[in-house]
């Protein structure tokens, strides 16, 4: 009897990983472990506190809050089964978990606006190309609540541009525009001009801006297709045809954003093409990027939350792509080698204090006094410290009684006397201690004060 042969054992597999996807390795893990930790300082500055969702969802959240006739939605997320038979998703963005979360746990209970920023991975079976991977990173930030006030538009944008700054990134450009919103006598109105007017050129599209015509115009706007941009650059703008308030409104961010001395653009193509999306929209671009070089895209959506179960809510915010910011920040680092000169990221300056208090609220009365307020804003931020600047003129007892609610240690009062004297008002909200000190003085006091009050 024959003995049976012994079987060859087999070679182990060698597993990588799947197409699209990628690890990060040390070094490079610094630079990211930098920027993330920039946008925390940052952010913690103008009151906002960090949430982590989780990475999935139920898949009709994404598909009520994107769209279901997105490609997203309709060829990108990665969905299934869970063992109850309920289709969940790998998150595609975080706004609509932002919101469900804010609905969810009652947030609008809380003082408002409630700021949150995130970042972590996001899910979507694009094509793999630079900078565009289907595990990829975000960071983002929302204002849920309060006012649709333009001073809140532009301070979110004065955010995003400040982190940019800190980060050192070259080449930053901002791009504004406004969409209007879905009153009859606006961006409907527009909808139907903006179809009119493709209808007449139809047969001189590719059929994805042909499909866009009856779908959603206002995509075609976005449209790449070197053919297609004479023909596009003919089409009427949208900023011509908002009602009187969305132009009042538009017109006012941009004053806002001249005050605060941040640089913009105006691109009547930049749209975003959902309903709940409304009057302001916000892109960044940045150099080392190539052609595709956004790294920022954001906008209004007062109509999200309530499209998700939630009550009338405004919103607005923005996610960064932190795979094309890392990779301009590379390019950027790479180019200045020759030079001998810094990587390109900074971490920027850490807070004196604990992110998760308010350490100064500025109680601003009289339109006279709101750009000192601003400066005074801006100035005491870049100094590390976090702080509240509402968006419109409160009387003395309810900014005193917002800036209790929002647990700040000191309320910086601005009045017009403060302002032409040139001595500013400092209350300690735990006792009603107050000072006045002259601008320059501000700071130390503030860093003496919260080091004394530090605990032991």
């Amino acid at each position: 009897m024959s003995e049976e042969a012994t079987p060859r054992a087999e070679k182990p597999r060698k597993f990588q990983a799947i197409k699209g996807v990628r690890d990060l390795l040390p070094p490079e893990t610094a630079l990211w472990n930098n920027v993330e930790q920039t946008a925390n300082s940052v952010f913690s500055t103008y009151g906002f506190g960090e949430i982590r969702v989780p990475i999935f969802e139920p898949t009709e959240l994404f598909a009520r809050s994107i769209g279901v006739d997105t490609d997203v939605v309709g060829k990108e997320m990665y969905s299934f089964d869970d063992r109850d038979e309920t289709s969940v998703s790998l998150r595609p963005e975080a706004t609509a978990s932002v919101c469900r979360a804010y609905i969810e746990h009652g947030m609008q209970q809380l003082p408002q606006p409630v700021k949150l920023y995130y970042t972590g991975p996001m899910f979507r079976r694009e094509r793999p190309q630079k900078g565009r991977y289907r595990q990829f990173y975000q960071i983002g930030a929302e204002i849920l609540g309060g006012q649709d006030a333009p001073a809140i538009d532009a301070e979110v944008i004065e955010m995003v541009m400040t982190f940019f700054d800190k980060l050192n990134l070259q080449g930053v450009e901002l791009s504004i525009n406004s969409i209007g919103h879905n009153a009859p006598n606006c961006r409907p109105a527009y909808v139907e001009l903006l179809r009119a007017e493709l209808t007449k050129v139809k047969d001189k599209l590719g059929p994805d801006s042909q499909r866009r015509i009856d779908t959603n115009p206002l995509r075609v706007l976005d449209s790449k297709a070197e053919n297609e941009q004479a023909i596009i650059a003919t089409l009427p703008h949208i900023a011509d045809h908002l009602c009187a308030e969305c132009a009042a409104h538009y017109a006012a961010v941009k004053r806002q954003l001249e005050l605060r001395g941040v640089i913009y653009q105006e691109n009547w193509r930049l749209v975003r093409g959902l309903d709940y999306y409304m009057r302001t929209t916000f892109e960044i671009t940045a150099e080392g990027l190539g052609s595709q070089n956004a790294v920022c895209g954001g906008g209004r959506y007062d109509g999200l939350v309530e499209l998700l179960g939630g009550p009338p809510t405004k919103g607005i915010g923005f996610a960064i792509g932190e795979d094309r910011l890392i990779l301009s920040l590379q390019e950027q680092a790479r180019q200045a080698e020759s030079a001998n000169a810094a990587s390109g990221a900074s971490p920027g300056k850490s807070p004196v204090t604990s992110h998760h208090s308010l350490d100064v609220y500025v109680a601003w009365m009289g339109e006279k006094t709101y750009a000192t307020a601003v400066r005074a804003a801006k100035d005491l931020r870049q100094a590390g410290f976090s702080v509240e600047l509402p968006p419109t003129e409160q009387k003395f007892g309810k900014a005193l009684g917002q800036a209790d609610k929002l647990d700040a240690k000191f309320a910086l009062i601005l009045g017009e006397d403060e302002v032409t004297e040139g001595l500013w008002t400092l209350k300690t909200l735990d006792d009603g201690a107050q000072v006045k000190l002259p601008e320059p003085a501000l700071i130390e006091h503030l860093c003496n004060s919260l080091n004394a009050r530090k605990p032991l």
